[in-house]
């Protein structure tokens, strides 16, 4: 359902100015972000608007106007101004892009840039591997349904390995995520455990999957 508010306010006396603006925010999807704005003690309205489009309105005295669960707000006042805080529920993909703060006024709004990633699937293809003596085996690792395309790393026993002895190739998936592959070479010495790391800004650790590769001596 669509909500059409309008607000008249004859008395232009009442000037309200922007103190400190939304700031950039990096999430993962389906989790919250959060963005504050404030403004001097004498503002009238405050619109919060996503990509263009107004998400909240807050008015003064009544407080927000909520037209969709998903964009909330926390107030907040002091000596020196009123904060509004936005917040938007169980991210999308789609959310991504300019969240602006505006008071109605000429030159009277900032923005802030959202950003919301995925992190899909981390997987390699076999669980383990038998190699013998003097012997190279591919290991290939597969990372789908993330967004952006995430950063591959690999490592042997806790130690990253040089990034010659791998190669990773992106794709576009479907509806807007990208899809990585990365191929490792390695010619073991020992029975090693190997990991593949896919890394996002918004993943607070990388995502990560093992195998151990049997080292098998050609003496044996």
């Amino acid at each position: 359902s669509l909500y059409i508010f309008f607000f008249f306010f004859p008395d232009l006396g009442f000037c309200s100015s922007i103190i400190t603006g939304p700031t950039n925010v990096t999430v993962l999807a389906g989790s919250e972000a959060r963005f504050n704005c404030t403004v001097s003690l004498k503002w009238l309205i405050l619109i919060w608007l996503s990509n263009g489009s107004p998400v909240l309105t807050v008015v003064n005295p009544q407080g927000a106007i909520i037209t969709s669960d998903r964009f909330t707000s926390q107030n907040y006042t002091s000596t020196s101004g009123f904060t509004s805080e936005l917040i938007i529920h169980d991210t999308r993909l789609s959310d991504s892009g300019k969240i602006e703060c505006s008071t109605q006024q000429a030159n009277e709004n900032s923005s802030a840039f959202l950003w919301v990633q995925v992190n899909g699937s981390l997987f390699i293809k076999n669980s383990t591997f038998t190699v013998k003596e003097n012997k190279t085996v591919e290991i290939v690792c597969e990372a789908l349904g993330w967004a952006p395309s995430p950063d591959i790393t690999w490592m042997t026993n806790d130690s990253f390995i040089d990034k010659s002895r791998y190669v990773t190739k992106q794709s576009q998936g479907s509806n807007g995520l990208h899809n990585a592959m990365s191929i490792l070479t390695l010619t073991p010495t020992d029975t090693e455990i190997v990991t593949c790391l896919a890394d996002i800004e918004a993943l607070p650790s990388p995502q990560n999957a093992t195998i151990t590769v049997f080292f098998l001596n050609s003496t044996v």
